[in-house]
């Protein structure tokens, strides 16, 4: 599935919509270059996942969690340059919990990935527009594209400008 925002709102609304979707042990895979929008897309997903504190990359720690409606852990790669260092941060037993996962920079870690994910790569398509490239591995992340695609109109609504739900 390709789709592209025209702003960091949007990109953020569309986080939000997919976070909303994801379950216990969902994973999704980020790439894309510096500034194509991983953090932001993440800052969405954490928001959709019910976290409302500070979301940003933890690119000097590695790891960041967060404890919305599951607990999320958001992984950046940026700093990791030699992937044998991986294995020795214990990221196998990062990547599989009971929460979501979030990884950026994911393809650094392409042989640690399980196998059962959802990969979006980002790219750059103008000063405010981003292209987002989803890519499902497995039933479960073929769903949550089959339900964010059914939704995506409403995904770039931001989110204070959606119609409230209930009567």
């Amino acid at each position: 599935m390709r789709l592209r925002t025209h702003s960091a709102v949007e990109t953020r609304s569309l986080g939000h919509a997919l976070g909303r979707l994801l379950e216990p042990g969902d994973f999704l895979a980020l790439s894309g270059g510096l500034g194509s929008g991983k953090t932001v897309l993440i800052q969405g997903v954490v928001r959709g996942l019910g976290y409302e504190g500070p979301v940003v990359s933890p690119s000097f720690v590695i790891v960041s969690e967060y404890t919305g409606r599951l607990p999320v852990l958001h992984v950046d790669l940026y700093r990791i340059e030699d992937p044998q260092s991986l294995a020795e941060l214990g990221l196998r037993e990062i990547f599989w919990n009971d929460g979501v996962t979030l990884v950026e920079w994911a393809d650094r870690a392409t042989s640690f990935l399980p196998p059962k994910r959802l990969d979006v790569a980002l790219a750059i398509a103008g000063p405010s527009s981003r292209d987002l490239v989803f890519r499902a591995h497995g039933p479960r992340a073929e769903r949550i594209l089959s339900l964010l695609s059914a939704g995506s109109e409403a995904a770039f609504e931001p989110e204070g400008e959606r119609p409230k739900e209930g009567p």
